[in-house]
């Protein structure tokens, strides 16, 4: 028996001792494989492989090649449906490495599996992805630390991550505005405009329409702009063309000035607004004429535009005249980006930011938070940076002076910043987007206000990097991300609707800080039970039937979801508990 006992034990003491062995070599292995390089890209076919020193690999190119090719056939039977695999050896590194690079373009999960067999190999010392890196452009314009609306943090719109990836050539954007001043800071990113004043003494330069763009000045006297019921206090001049114009591509990366939102993107100056104003006939020409359409006596626009900003705006409903040109305009292809108004009011109220067919633009602080000034509402499409924006400008008072930068607050700086991120994102598309498909990547991937907001801020701030990155123009975004949707859902008597975003290609669970903007248009939010449902169905309780016959839910609430995986389909569930009142779901995101 004692015999019997101890062969038993000698037997489970070798198994140990095997088992062992195997945990080790698997955890060297695992060692020896640096997986970070795939986050870098969504395809990859060059390796870094480093074989240990006195290793049959380290004598000849053909032992490192035999390596790879066995690792390679092991490899390319682990991931269903894929092709066979082949490696070859490139060249040797002054560190002793070897390059390699595979056959075809593999996605992460066969690189994966590829690298975790070559490490396989005990004399293998380390194996990497040859990660193709890109400079990361940080402007030496002189204030460029002040422009706030290009960084990643709290208002910004992560602009400086985008440069990597488009910096605007090629792309054409039309600034329908007071004209242009010239500005050795923006001189090089002028197309020819158009001068399309039609009134002399709104014009002031004493002739009708030309190809003279330049900013005559709208500075005013007291009294000679009123009308019935509208006095307007004399004024100098805003200069307000060339701010617009240097917000959207000033040239960038000169040591002097400011920078661009698409500093390599060109602005064809389109001169409509002057003493006291402009008239809605010479902008909706204008808007037909940038487009590239055909104006009655005026010569074609030799660069249409694949985006025109319209920094200008008043009251009342949107004019057929104003709707009709950007049909026209979008049909050809041109988006129409707009100033919301500056009246602190609802921008339904606001032409042509309510007109359709168009994005109407907020404003929004440096720390992400609306502007006191701006407009709000369900008619707006996304925020901002609009308030104490650092561009070009000129020192006149009346006349053009000297060139000079100056800070200026309003939607009308935040309306050039999304027409820039558009130009940067027409320049890297393969083939050009339809104003809606601009519409909806900038919508699908903006962030939410990290700051307040009421009465409504559309889908958030415009997150420059996430929309290039939407567009197959650089690597997915890591860290936080906001998911949208914008598709309108009825909400019925006495009936329970939901809205849904799918989100996938991440990795754990969501915060515990996660952020639910909501915007909810109904006329008795005291009807009204809203709930987040998690892909496991578990219901977060965002509003339950509070505020009486207050119209709306609308804000940005925080949950804890650390118990939920991120990636499935997360939902907006919204149910109605009375009759008479209806309304919809407008908008909604989640962001971790």
């Amino acid at each position: 028996m004692s015999v019997r006992s101890n062969r038993v034990h000698a037997l489970a003491a070798a198994t140990a001792l095997v088992l062992a062995s195997t945990v080790a070599g698997s955890a060297f292995a695992a060692e020896r494989v640096n997986l970070s390089g795939l986050q870098t890209a969504a395809k990859f076919d060059r390796f870094i492989v480093k074989y240990r020193d006195g290793s049959v690999e380290r004598s000849s190119a053909a032992s490192v090649q035999s390596a790879l090719s066995t690792a390679a056939t092991a490899s390319a039977g682990k991931v269903k449906g894929k092709a066979a695999l082949g490696l070859k050896h490139l060249r040797r590194t002054a560190i002793g490495a070897d390059v390699v690079r595979a056959d075809r373009a593999l996605d992460r999960a066969e690189a994966e599996s590829l690298m975790r067999q070559i490490a396989a190999d005990p004399n293998v010392d380390f194996v990497e992805v040859d990660v193709r890196r890109h400079a990361l452009l940080t402007p030496n314009d002189t204030h460029y630390g002040v422009q706030y609306g290009f960084n990643g943090a709290n208002g910004g719109m992560r602009v400086d991550q985008a440069w990597d990836v488009s910096t605007g050539s090629g792309a054409v954007v039309a600034v329908l505005d007071t004209g242009i001043t010239p500005h050795s800071d923006l001189n090089a990113n002028i197309l020819p405009g158009y001068d399309f004043i039609t009134d002399t003494f709104v014009s002031r330069d004493g002739d009708g329409r030309d190809s003279n763009p330049n900013d005559e000045g709208d500075w005013n006297n007291a009294t000679e702009c009123d009308q019935p019921g509208y006095d307007v206090d004399a004024s100098d001049s805003s200069w307000h063309g060339t701010h617009v114009a240097g917000t959207v591509a000033a040239v960038t990366n000169n040591a002097k000035g400011v920078a661009g939102t698409a500093f390599n993107a060109k602005v064809v100056p389109v001169r409509v607004l002057g003493r006291c104003g402009g008239y809605d006939s010479d902008i909706s020409d204008a808007i037909v004429w940038a487009s590239g359409g055909s104006v009655s006596g005026i010569p074609a626009n030799a660069n249409p535009a694949e985006v025109i900003n319209l920094s200008l705006g008043g009251g009342g409903a949107c004019p057929s005249s104003y709707q009709t040109a950007i049909n026209g305009a979008v049909g050809r292809g041109t988006t129409i980006v707009v100033a919301a108004g500056n009246e602190s009011a609802n921008v339904s109220t606001s032409t042509p930011a309510n007109c359709a067919n168009v994005i109407a633009v907020a404003a929004t602080t440096s720390a992400g938070a609306k502007a006191g000034f701006s407009n709000y509402g369900t008619g707006i499409d996304v925020s901002a940076p609009g308030d104490q924006i650092a561009s070009t400008h000129n020192g006149g008072t009346t006349t053009q002076g000297a060139e000079q930068y100056v800070y200026m607050s309003g939607t009308s700086m935040a309306s050039p910043h999304v027409a820039g991120v558009v130009a940067l994102l027409q320049s890297k598309a393969t083939t050009p987007k339809t104003p809606a498909e601009i519409e909806t990547l900038l919508k699908n991937t903006a962030r939410a206000l990290p700051g307040a907001c009421s009465g409504g801020c559309g889908a958030g701030i415009v997150n420059a990097k996430a929309a290039l990155d939407a567009l197959g123009g650089g690597t997915p975004p890591t860290g936080v991300q906001t998911y949208t949707n914008g598709t309108d859902v009825a909400i019925r008597d006495n009936a329970t609707v939901e809205s849904s975003i799918a989100v996938s290609g991440r990795t754990g669970n969501a915060p515990s800080n996660a952020s639910i903007s909501v915007n909810i248009v109904h006329t008795y939010k005291g009807d009204l039970k809203v709930d987040l449902v998690a892909p496991d169905g578990t219901l977060y309780n965002i509003h339950n039937r509070t505020g009486s016959g207050t119209d709306n839910v609308v804000g940005t609430f925080t949950k804890n979801l650390s118990s939920e995986t991120l990636n499935g389909t997360w939902k907006l569930r919204v149910n109605d508990n009375a009759s008479q009142d209806t309304g919809r779901i407008d908008t909604w995101s989640i962001t971790f």
